[in-house]
């Protein structure tokens, strides 16, 4: 198992995004991840990482949001040399996060194939299906009830 590890690293290290033809100047990738919804553009550039226009330290104020959304990036070896475009909407910070993961991981796949192995590896490919559980009637929240009283 170590030695496919190893293999499949040195085989997304070697590997580069080739430049799009002129129909297409980006490489798309779609994430998901509670109610946020991450369309993120990539191509091959300097490592630029913008999100809704702004960039990726003036949009996430918690450092783990920031290596959450770089991760793919990072076990692909693209760092620094791709240009990342996101918009993102809906959810909170933590969600629009692991949306942009899945956007990324999804556009880097699309870009070269040879990086779906890491990726896959790493668990950036897989769409996270937990969702919020919805409020219940005759029920404070989804599970929680009203304060018992017994007189």
């Amino acid at each position: 198992m170590a030695e496919n590890e190893v293999q499949t690293a040195e085989q997304a290290g070697s590997a580069t995004i080739p430049a799009p033809d002129q129909k297409k100047h980006y490489f798309w990738g779609t994430g998901r991840r509670k109610t946020a919804v991450a369309r993120v553009r990539l191509r091959a550039g300097s490592g630029k990482f913008e999100i809704n226009k702004r960039s990726l330290e003036q949009y996430f104020s918690e450092d783990k949001d920031r290596q959450d959304a770089v991760a793919p990036l990072k076990a692909t070896e693209t760092l620094g040399k791709v240009d990342v475009f996101v918009n993102v909407a809906g959810g909170g910070y933590s969600g629009q996060a692991g949306a942009i993961v899945l956007g990324v991981a999804r556009a880097l796949k699309t870009a070269n194939a040879e990086y779906e192995d890491a990726l896959r590896n790493g668990g950036y490919l897989t769409r996270d299906s937990r969702m919020v559980e919805r409020k219940k009637p005759g029920r404070a929240g989804a599970r929680r009830s009203f304060q018992f009283s017994k007189r």
